[in-house]
C-alpha cells in the first residue's frame, strides 16, 4: 500500500485542531476531519504537552511589513536613513538598527526582514522554576507524594504568605512537566500525577457512550432540592463505579459538603451486587449523615428503587453524558488513580485496604476547604449529629 505524504498543517488548520481538543473531542475524531490518523494529530499537539500555546501577536509600536516595504524603496532610490525615518514618523536610530540587522543597505528586503524578525522575537520567558531552582526541588518533592499541582500550589501560597519569589501557580506546575523545552522538572514526575498521561486533556472530555443512562424511574438531578445542590448541609452523597482490569471494581463515595470519601468492595458490577454492598455499607452511617445519593447513569444502579427502600437514601441521576454534575466523585476519582492505576486488578483489595487508601485522601488538605483536610469537617458534622 502506497504511503500518502506528510501533511503540513498551516497555522488555521492548527487553530481548529486546537479548539476541537478544547471542546473534549478525541484525537480520532478529529483527525476524521482531515482525513488523517490519529497519530498526525497528536504529533502536533504532543509539542506542547496538549496545552493551548498562546496567539503571538506582534507590538504596537513594532514595524510593519508595510512599513519595511517603504525602507526597501527608499534604500533603492537613494534616499538617507533620516529622510526615511521623517517619512516613517520615526527616530533615525530605529531605521539605522532595522537596516543594520537585516543585511544592510545593499542586502535589505522587507519580507525577509519582517519574517526574520518575527523569528528572533520568538524567545518565551524563562520559567519561574527553572530560574528557581530551590522551588522547583520543593516542587517535586510535593509531587513525589501524591500532591496535586493544585494543591501545591495552595500549600506554597498559604505557607509562604507575601513572599511571592516561594510561590507558583499549578498551571506552572503543569505546564513545566508537559512541556519538557522548559527544563524545570523531569517528565518521570508525570506519573506521579492522579492521570499519567502524556498529554493534558480538556476538562470536557468524556468516554460516555450515547446510550449510556436508560435507567427505568430515574429522578433527575434538576430535581434535587436547593439545599442539596448548594452543599448548605451534610449528608449528601455523590458516587460511581471505579473500574479494574478482569471485571474488577470498587464503589466510590464522596460527600458534598466535607467531601469525605469512602471506598466500598464490590465484588461485580450487576445491579444487584452492586445495590447489596451499597445497602450493606449505608447502615455504617447515622441517618443524618446519609440522606441522599446522586450516582451517573450506570446500569450498576438500575436497581435504586430497591437501595431507597431499604436504606430511606433518595438516589438521584445525572444528564446523560454530564459527569461533571457529580464532580466532587470525578475529581475524587482521578485521585483515586494515584493508588488504582488504569489496566490493575482491584479484586484482591480487602475492605480493610480500601479503607486504608481512603483515610489518606480524607487527610489531604483541600483547596476548597480552606486547606483543611476532609475528615476534619466530616468529624465536625458527626459531633454536630451527636
Amino acid at each position: 500500500m502506497k504511503q500518502r505524504p506528510r501533511i503540513y498543517y498551516t497555522d488555521t488548520q492548527k487553530a481548529l485542531m486546537w479548539d476541537r481538543w478544547q471542546k473534549g473531542e478525541s484525537l480520532q475524531q478529529i483527525a476524521q476531519l482531515f482525513d488523517r490518523n490519529h497519530s498526525s494529530i497528536q504529533r502536533i499537539l504532543a509539542l506542547t504537552g496538549g496545552i493551548r500555546p498562546p496567539q503571538r501577536t506582534r507590538s504596537k509600536l513594532a514595524l510593519t511589513l508595510a512599513n519595511r516595504e517603504e525602507i526597501s524603496r527608499g534604500l533603492a532610490t537613494g534616499q538617507s536613513i533620516r529622510s526615511i525615518a521623517r517619512h516613517l514618523g520615526r527616530h533615525p536610530s530605529t531605521i539605522s538598527r532595522e537596516v543594520k540587522r537585516n543585511g544592510g543597505s545593499e542586502c535589505y528586503r522587507s519580507s525577509l526582514a519582517d519574517r526574520a524578525t518575527w523569528d528572533r522575537a520568538n524567545r518565551p520567558k524563562t520559567c519561574k522554576l527553572v530560574e528557581n531552582k530551590v522551588l522547583a526541588h520543593l516542587v517535586a518533592s510535593k509531587l513525589q507524594l501524591q500532591w496535586s499541582p493544585q494543591q501545591i500550589a495552595g500549600w506554597l501560597k498559604h505557607n509562604y504568605l507575601g513572599d511571592e519569589n516561594d510561590q507558583v501557580s499549578h498551571e506552572t506546575i503543569y505546564r513545566s512537566l508537559f512541556i519538557q523545552a522548559r527544563g524545570a522538572l523531569k517528565k518521570e514526575l508525570v506519573q506521579h500525577l492522579r492521570r499519567t498521561r502524556i498529554m493534558r486533556r480538556s476538562r470536557h472530555h468524556t468516554q460516555k457512550s450515547e446510550n449510556h443512562g436508560r435507567i427505568k424511574d430515574a429522578v433527575s438531578i434538576r430535581e434535587r432540592p436547593v439545599e442539596i445542590e448548594d452543599r448548605a448541609v451534610p449528608g449528601h452523597w455523590e458516587g460511581d463505579l471505579l473500574f479494574g482490569n478482569a471485571n474488577s471494581q470498587i464503589a466510590t463515595l464522596v460527600e458534598r459538603q466535607t467531601r469525605y470519601v469512602m471506598l466500598v468492595k464490590v465484588a461485580g458490577k450487576d445491579t444487584e451486587t452492586v445495590v447489596n454492598a451499597l445497602i450493606k455499607h449505608a447502615h455504617k452511617l447515622p441517618q443524618e449523615l446519609y440522606q441522599s445519593l446522586t450516582w451517573d447513569r450506570g446500569k450498576e444502579m438500575a436497581a435504586h428503587k430497591r437501595f431507597t427502600l431499604a436504606t430511606d437514601v433518595q438516589v438521584y441521576f445525572c444528564d446523560p453524558r454530564h459527569p461533571w454534575q457529580r464532580g466532587s466523585n470525578e475529581n475524587t476519582n482521578g485521585l483515586l488513580r494515584q493508588y488504582f492505576p488504569k489496566g490493575m486488578s482491584l479484586a484482591n483489595y480487602s475492605q480493610a485496604k480500601l479503607n486504608a487508601v481512603a483515610r489518606k485522601l480524607n487527610e489531604r488538605p483541600r483547596k476548597t476547604l480552606n486547606y483543611e483536610t476532609p475528615a476534619e469537617r466530616f468529624a465536625q458534622s458527626v459531633a454536630s449529629t451527636g
